[in-house]
């Protein structure tokens, strides 16, 4: 299927999931050319490599550009994300989930041995019947406070019912419903990631969905990760479903023979879960999904007040999500870039995952701005799923953010606070969907319904109006089932 026909049906909330392919850019004339620069042969301008001698420019070179000589070709190459060949995977995703919505656990058990080369005798437990993790006491003390303040903040989402009396006689109300059944995936890749199933599993049983299956992908011996387990038994999850993977979520879209079949499902995932997610939003399997999602990435504004230590580790905290992340650094005059660029060389050598960050580097980059506003609207026009503002006074910066999954304000505020355990949801629109997407909420586990009722008073004042409304559009009917009740003809 082509990806710009990739949409979702109307009603369900999620817009097409648009193409994103490279260009290569010449040069424009104008550009100012730097000392030690190189062409970037897959975009066609020249960059400035900030690089000290005492480092290598293959492991953690950044990219440097300045907003004020960066065309307008150059801009919208700079806003681009790395590019995911979604039709390819589609390719590989489609029978996947066409096996598992006709052969049930049996082919949710076949590509699990053949992708995780684990062979489980079954895939989905009731979470009451699986025995507590044993964990040191530190680990669990630490996932007590992440679920005490992840569950403070979606507690205080819930709203009252809305009531307003439109005229006399006429009242409309907005009532919210939990989704009876919710499929939550917890990716268990290159990392396991416990603290997706609090922010996913907490919300969901303050919503009160009634059937809650948490999906992650088996451990070697086919037990499940011991903090994931923890997390999802104090959260209230009702199945786990050991499997990951396009075949986890299609097991909880179709349903199996042990998977119960969800209305809709969230979580964070890999190019596979994200195809598999897409397709299945537009099939029969009747689901909607949280929103569209790519790789991890933050921005990062800083000052020239902003430790070049702390900015370089809240950069490669992202970058060591992946070798698809992307993270961007917009510098405000006075910013030390290649004390920054030193520091990400220090720091990305100690990390255990830091070949994954050097990658993820090789395609972000710098961008230096002369004042608020210009990173104010890079930043608008870019719409990161983490916005870091390592400036002076952050708070006044709030009000000109148009565009973030969440913001991370001051010296003292990494993006990993809001990843594990600050309160908010770090399930996050990425690839630019911030623009019209919001985060993982306690919205995102219920149905809003409007109600409405009329006295014979409210009938008679609005009556004449909605009749005559419906006369101009030829739905008689509709005329009639007003004008009989206020007697005006049998």
């Amino acid at each position: 299927m082509p990806l710009a026909h990739f949409s979702q049906q109307a009603g369900k909330g999620i817009t097409p999931l648009r193409p994103v392919f490279f260009r290569t850019f010449r040069q424009p004339s104008s550009a100012r050319i730097y000392p030690k620069t190189r062409t970037n042969a897959s975009r066609g301008f020249p960059v400035r490599i900030v690089a000290s001698s005492t480092m290598e420019q293959s492991s953690a070179a950044l990219r440097v550009f300045e907003r004020t000589e960066v065309s307008s070709e150059q801009l919208n190459h700079l806003l681009a994300r790395p590019r995911i060949d979604f039709t390819s995977i589609l390719d590989k995703v489609k029978p996947i989930c066409e096996a598992v919505k006709t052969r049930g656990d049996d082919a949710v058990k076949e590509f699990t041995s053949k992708f995780d080369r684990v062979d489980m005798d079954a895939v989905v437990y009731k979470v009451e019947d699986l025995p507590d993790p044993v964990l040191p006491e530190e680990t669990m003390k630490a996932f007590d406070v992440a679920y005490n303040n992840i569950r403070a903040f979606h507690e205080a989402q819930q709203v009252a019912p809305l009531t307003v009396e439109t005229m006399p006689g006429v009242v409309c109300r907005r009532i919210s419903r939990a989704i009876g059944a919710v499929g939550l995936y917890v990716p268990g890749g290159t990392a396991v990631l416990p603290s997706s199933a609090l922010m996913l599993a907490v919300p969901a049983g303050i919503a009160g969905c009634k059937t809650i299956v948490l999906a992650t992908p088996p451990r070697p011996d086919g037990s499940i990760t011991p903090e994931v387990l923890y997390c999802a038994k104090k959260a209230g999850v009702t199945h786990i479903l050991a499997a990951g993977g396009a075949q986890a979520v299609a097991a909880m879209a179709w349903g199996t023979e042990t998977c119960p079949k969800v209305d809709k499902i969230l979580g964070p995932g890999n190019q596979f879960v994200t195809a598999a997610k897409m397709l299945l939003t537009n099939s029969e399997a009747m689901i909607a999904i949280d929103m569209p999602a790519g790789p991890s990435e933050v921005l990062v504004i800083a000052d020239e007040g902003a430790e070049p230590s702390h900015v370089a580790a809240d950069l490669l905290s992202q970058a060591e999500h992946g070798p698809d992340s992307q993270v961007v650094l917009v510098a405000l005059p006075g910013v030390d870039v290649a004390a920054v660029e030193a520091e990400v060389k220090r720091i990305s050598d100690e990390l255990p995952r830091g070949e994954t960050a050097r990658k993820a580097l090789e395609h972000s980059y710098v961008l230096r701005v002369p004042d608020k506003e210009a990173a104010c609207e890079f930043s608008n026009m870019y719409a990161p799923e983490h916005l870091i503002i390592n400036c002076e006074d952050a708070e006044s910066w709030v009000e000109h953010i148009e565009s973030a999954g969440s913001i991370f304000l001051g010296r003292f505020t990494p993006e990993s606070m809001g990843d594990y355990a600050s309160g908010t949801n770090h399930v996050l629109p990425t690839y630019g969907y911030a623009r019209m997407y919001s985060g993982v909420s306690l919205d995102s586990f219920q149905k809003k319904i409007t109600v409405q009722g009329l006295t014979e008073e409210g009938l008679m004042n609005l009556g004449p109006a909605v009749a005559h409304m419906a006369a101009v559009e030829g739905l008689d009917a509709h005329r009639k089932a007003v004008t009989l009740r206020m007697g005006e003809e049998k």
